[in-house]
């Protein structure tokens, strides 16, 4: 997006809300950066081993926050860079670099992930990786997936790993069904509070989009990438609805309870 564009409304919205979040997530137990300091991944189990062998490979993240996912794959071996359109989760992820002697394999650019290709300057990777929460704050992800296409090298792959749509359903309760599967349109809402432990956020508004597991690959496969898997799961990384239970640093479902997908991951690979 150039200078002289128009910001979109929603987009003004989300990116003002996700400047004020920074503070309060580089200071939160949540997000325990001093714990990532002193060595700990924030991968998630199955990740590396769904990815494959990172050392010597380059990865890109798009939005990638604070960076500790990106910094994550950096301490694999990987040469990574990292893309979010929050100034403030930028210069973080910066310092953190720094902090963890990783700035020669981990760098950071601000922009809007649908302006990734001109933000990267026709740089292209061996692996698009994009982690959980992030789609909900894209409208258009036929637009997504072919920026995510072009960023590839030939064999290159988009690896994802998301909320499952089916649990964004229910309420917090984890019983009642609050959210129409198939209503992709965006949804305002305001919130004084993040999804971490501190105190209350001063910009409040923000605008989200239901995707539907068909839309997400259905966008995929238009942008040329065929799929090499998709995995549903049935654990989390919170306690999303009370009666999920931890297990070595997960949340599932009790034995004997009906399950629902929590989480999915997906490889789709480029192809030409």
């Amino acid at each position: 997006m150039s200078d002289g564009d128009v910001v979109p409304e929603w987009l003004r919205l989300n990116r003002e809300n996700w400047d004020d979040r920074v503070g309060i997530h580089a200071a939160s137990e949540f997000y325990d950066i001093s714990g990532f300091r002193a060595g700990k991944s924030t991968l998630r189990s199955f990740e590396a081993g769904e990815v494959g062998e990172v050392s010597g490979r380059s990865l890109v993240h798009l939005q990638c926050h604070m960076g500790q996912d990106t910094l994550s794959w950096a301490r694999l071996g990987a040469q990574t860079v990292g893309l979010d359109f929050s100034e403030p989760a930028i210069r973080q992820a910066r310092e953190l670099a720094d902090d963890v002697h990783l700035a020669e394999r981990a760098r950071f650019v601000v922009s809007d992930v649908y302006n990734a290709a001109v933000a990267l300057q026709g740089e292209r990777f061996d692996i698009v990786y994009t982690g959980l929460g992030a789609l909900v704050w894209l409208p258009d992800l036929d637009r997504w997936a072919k920026v995510a296409a072009s960023l590839l090298n030939p064999d290159g792959f988009v690896y994802l790993v998301e909320f499952h749509p089916v649990s964004n359903m229910l309420g917090d309760d984890g019983r009642t069904v609050e959210q129409d599967y198939f209503d992709t349109g965006g949804q305002e809402v305001d919130y004084d509070h993040t999804y971490t432990d501190g105190p209350a956020l001063t910009r409040t508004r923000q605008v989200q989009w239901q995707h539907p597991l068909g839309e997400v690959l259905t966008a995929l496969a238009g942008a040329g990438l065929r799929l090499d898997f998709l995995r549903e799961r049935d654990t989390t990384l919170f306690r999303r609805f009370p009666v999920l239970e931890s297990a070595n640093g997960e949340y599932r479902f009790p034995p004997g309870h009906p399950r629902i997908p929590l989480l999915y991951s997906l490889r789709a690979r480029r192809t030409d």
